[in-house]
């Protein structure tokens, strides 16, 4: 009996242990990971749950798993990320991967330019392009999105300014030479929020706002796809010029880790290798130092192919600062950069800027269904510090002068501020009030954040759905730094104020969409139709300053007339640099007000594929804004394939533009002395009582007329030769016009008569008064071959454009004389808006690797640009234009058009990466290796102050004027990217 137990308790023991053994139960995944010229080493292999591995010498890999669904994903510098799912039961599973290398993906599928399945973007009826993240951060000391798309992409337009206020601080891009606002950013398919600034000053895009690009963290995307053509029809408002989606990070298991470190060798235009450094702030001789980190790092949840994937960015950018070296004009007349001392600009140069902020993708299958939750999103802050334009006590010799801007004692003299204001005059020089002046900081905070959810899923008859909805704001608050309001009164013994909040604005925007679509085999080749409905609201609040950032204080400025008797001038009211935004009260209009709107829409697409080798495409969308209406659009698209590697191409479609509550509402108010009276100019919002007695109409939608023609190639299969013909007619483009003075007769006793009630000395508008035709064509040759551990890439991308002004809508309260007529668009905002972009931009990229070194140049050139300046003398009587802008000739006097002329210019950029291990990926590099600048914008033998010269009369007012090569000269970078 003993032994019956023993033997019971032994089958016991072993049934047990059986049991435990089939609830471990484990499988071997296991396989090898190669390219198509052999085996890869160090390919990281993440499973979903359940870690991961990397590949051995051979290739191989392999790691045991627990019964279940995983995702299994492969990657690997250089190659484009493969995922697979696989499920784990008894049996041992072999997968075996061939990685595609980012070199040789030349037939991306690209989900843009149409509402349901993929296509490639060389079969793509309309032009897409593919530019992937790591590919162009790497190579470049530019660190910024912005930058990086400008020098991959034609007819990309992008331009950093100087002296532009809030300009300065936001970066904002747009398509074949029109506006900002006439791109549409989405983020993984979904509309993307505009920012909450709208360009006033003297800026490119004046009068526009746009979609702040760099507020999206680098880390966090994948991918961006660039839309070049009209797609109001299929996307909605502000598609005329195209459409930008970014796509977002989907890695599990990697932390991607990118750190660089750049900054500016100019030492041809750096002020502090001037002659006169004293008359200019300055910085390093090695200036405009940024340091940049990011980072990304995804989660799975749950086996079913769930993930969070979450990126972030921290940038930290110094100021530049440039001047004119030779400021020995008087004894070297005949040089060009023979100027003086730029007193417009004593800090001309990109303002420093601090900026970090981080950004989620998320998918969550839901289990036993088809249906998938996702969601993304994220929070960007932005701190950026810019110098205004200088004000000098003493300016230009005692012919303007300027004390109305100082803080003044109750005798007039100047209350001297050490730390911030400056003397221009060698160190030891007996002290003089003429010598000083002081440049206005003005600080600007940007946070913006953003949610989406959505759920997506297919029907059990195949039907693909998804509903979204999703939510972004942006804020933009100004602070006044470094600054004064001079008509503020001098106590002494008492601090004076310095800092300012001058108030900002801030855009919600809450959209809310519904799409559908399906494919019908059956029907020719196949048929694709998709329909949907969108629902958005929106919102813009521009919020009042300290009062003492823009109130007059009562202060006066006594003087001395010319006949020795005393007068008592108004000294300029609010914070020099930039005054605060006004509160608006019952009696009287101010800046601050509160404003929203909804818009509903509706579309329907469908794309037939009529033969294997024929596809066409149509669609129609209606909107109605509870502000100004409704508006229709449609597109129609097509691509034929002639042989097997050649499409030609073609679309037809109209568009529209809703005007922006930026634009609707936006208001400013600023001040200046005009003999011994203080004036108010305004910038007068579009509903108010001033604009409808000027005859401005209530804004409308602009509306576009697009037309695309192009060919796709490969003639062999490592190159992709694409060429696209545009022509792009835009009506009611929106604008500011010029500025009309209190009194002018001819404006109307009706509308003089509320100036001067409000106190405004001079206004200006928004208005839809322009109508323009933008053609030109766009070039890409992408060649990409490898072979055994050799890559070469070449890549060629231009454009060649020019706009056209059609028509100047001109109101006819202002025809009543031929300057009001000139003034509302004048010549110098009409060269303006044709020169938002070069006459030819092309890039040729070219890197050749062996093993772990490659070596690359990128050669850029900029075509021809053409501004005008304000002018400092009247036109000569036979003058085609008499308001053209004229300045005089130093030697002759001579009067001659001021017309600034950027001739075509190349840069050259050289870098090298080396991969150091499976991990760790070095570059090193040049950017404009032979330091190459714009012209500068003077007009040659124009540049005495005294006599009416082109000197300091360009928008800008310093050196250079903001083209699209920039202006900071070579900059030298190194970045380091770690992949575990």
């Amino acid at each position: 009996m003993k032994n019956l137990y023993i033997k019971i308790i032994k089958l016991s023991a072993a049934l047990m242990l059986l049991a435990v053994a089939g609830a471990n139960a484990q499988a071997l995944l296991s396989g090898k990971v190669s390219d198509k010229d052999g085996s890869l080493t160090g390919v990281s292999v993440s499973i979903s749950g359940a870690g991961g591995t990397t590949t051995d010498v051979n290739g191989k890999y392999a790691i045991k798993l627990a019964k279940g669904s995983y995702t299994v994903s492969f990657s690997y510098i250089g190659y484009l990320k493969f995922s697979k799912p696989v499920t784990i039961t008894n049996a041992d599973v072999v997968l075996d991967v061939v990685l595609v290398s980012e070199s040789s993906a030349l037939n991306e599928v690209i989900v843009l330019g149409g509402r349901g399945t993929g296509r490639t973007k060389m079969e793509s009826a309309v032009p897409v392009d593919v530019v992937y993240a790591n590919q162009v951060n790497q190579t470049t000391a530019k660190p910024d999105l912005m930058s990086q798309l400008n020098q991959a992409v034609p007819s990309f337009n992008y331009n950093k300014q100087s002296g532009g206020d809030g300009t300065d601080a936001v970066d904002f891009a747009s398509l074949r030479g029109l506006g900002f606002d006439q791109t549409l950013v989405l983020i993984n398919g979904k509309r993307r929020h505009l920012s909450a600034f709208v360009n006033e000053v003297g800026t490119r895009g004046r009068g526009n706002s746009g979609t702040d690009l760099n507020a999206i963290p680098e880390a966090s995307i994948d991918h961006v796809e660039i839309l070049r053509d009209g797609a109001s029809a299929q996307y909605g408002s502000d598609a005329i010029a195209g459409v930008i989606n970014i796509i977002l990070r989907k890695d599990i298991n990697h932390l991607n880790v990118t750190g660089g470190f750049s900054g500016y060798n100019d030492q041809k235009y750096n002020s502090a290798n001037n002659v006169d450094p004293y008359g200019y702030y300055t910085g390093s001789k090695f200036d405009g130092k940024t340091g940049t980190i990011g980072a990304d790092y995804g989660l799975a949840i749950g086996k079913n192919g769930g993930f969070i994937n979450i990126g972030a960015n921290y940038e930290n950018q110094g100021k530049t600062y440039r001047s004119i070296r030779d400021t020995n004009w008087q004894t070297n007349p005949n040089t060009l950069e023979a100027q003086p001392v730029a007193r417009e600009r004593r800090a001309f140069g990109d303002g420093s800027v601090v900026s970090g902020g981080g950004m989620y993708n998320m998918e969550v299958p839901i289990k036993g269904t088809k249906t998938v939750f996702y969601s993304f999103g994220g929070y960007n802050y932005k701190h950026s510090n810019v110098y205004a334009y200088t004000r000098s006590w003493n300016y230009d010799n005692g012919l303007r002068q300027n004390p109305t801007k100082f803080p003044t004692d109750a005798n007039g003299n100047l209350v001297f501020v050490p730390g911030i204001m400056k003397v221009d005059a060698p160190p030891g020089t007996p002290y003089n009030p003429d010598n000083v002046y002081y440049d206005p900081q003005e600080d600007v905070y940007i946070k913006d954040l953003s949610a989406a959810v959505g759920f997506r899923g297919t029907t059990e008859s195949d039907w693909d759905w998804d509903i979204s909805n999703n939510l972004g704001r942006n804020d933009f608050h100004y602070w006044g730094n470094n600054t004064f309001n001079a008509s503020l009164p001098y106590v002494p013994g008492q601090p004076i104020q310095t800092r300012f909040d001058d108030g900002g604005f801030n855009f919600l925007q809450n959209t809310a969409n519904a799409d559908i679509t399906k494919r019908f085999k059956g029907v020719a080749q196949g048929l694709q139709l998709s329909f949907g409905a969108e629902f958005r609201y929106e919102r813009y609040q521009l919020y009042a300053g300290e009062p003492n950032s823009y109130r007059d204080g009562g202060a006066k400025l006594p003087v001395i007339g010319s006949k020795g008797q005393d007068s008592l001038i108004s000294k300029a009211s609010g914070s020099e640099g930039y005054p605060g935004y006004q509160p608006t009260t019952p009696t009287q209009p101010g800046d601050a007000s509160v404003a929203d709107r909804t818009n509903e829409a509706a579309y329907a697409e469908g794309a037939l594929d009529v033969t294997k080798d024929w596809v066409i495409d149509g669609a129609a969308r209606v909107e109605n804004y509870s502000d100004f209406g409704g508006v229709s659009t449609f597109k129609f698209a097509t691509r034929y394939k002639v042989t097997d590697n050649f499409n030609l191409r073609g679309s037809v479609s109209t568009g529209f533009r809703a005007p922006s509550l930026q634009q609707l509402n936006f208001s400013n108010t600023n001040t200046t002395v005009i003999g011994s009276t203080l004036v108010y100019t305004k910038l007068v919002p579009n509903y108010s009582e001033i604009a409808r007695t000027a005859g401005i109409p209530k804004l409308k939608q602009e509306t576009s007329t697009n037309y695309s023609l192009g060919l796709t190639w490969a003639p062999v299969p490592e190159l992709n030769v694409s060429v696209d013909a545009y022509e792009i007619k835009v009506k009611n483009r929106i604008v500011i016009s010029g500025l009309y003075a209190q009194g002018d007769a001819a404006l109307g006793t009706a509308l003089n008569n509320i100036l001067i009630a409000q106190n405004i000395g001079d206004a200006q508008f928004f208005a839809n008064a322009v109508n323009t035709t933008n053609k030109g064509v766009d070039i890409v040759l992408d060649y990409k071959k490898r072979w055994d551990k050799t890559h070469l890439n070449i890549l060629l991308a231009g454009n060649i454009q020019g706009l056209t002004i059609d028509k100047i809508n001109i109101p006819s309260t202002f025809k009543g004389s031929a300057y009001d007529s000139a003034t509302f668009f004048s010549d110098r905002e009409q060269y303006f808006l044709k020169a938002s972009a070069p006459k030819a931009k092309f890039t040729l990229n070219m890197e050749y690797g062996v093993k772990k070194l490659s070596l690359g140049t990128r050669f850029t050139y900029y075509g021809d640009v053409k501004e005008l300046g304000f002018g400092e003398t009247s036109a000569p009587a036979n003058a085609p234009d008499p308001f053209f802008p004229y300045v005089t000739l130093d030697a002759t006097g001579q009067a001659i058009p001021e017309i600034f002329d950027f001739s075509p210019k190349v840069t050259t950029d050289i870098y090298a990466s080396l991969k150091v291990n499976k991990t760790v990926l070095l570059t090193v590099g040049v950017d404009n290796l032979f330091n190459v600048h714009p012209n500068t914008n003077v007009i040659k033998g124009s540049v005495n102050p005294n006599t009416g010269s082109s000197f300091g009369d360009s928008e800008s007012g310093g050196p250079f004027e903001a083209v699209q090569m920039g202006f900071n000269g070579m900059r030298i970078f190194t970045k380091i990217t770690l992949n575990f």
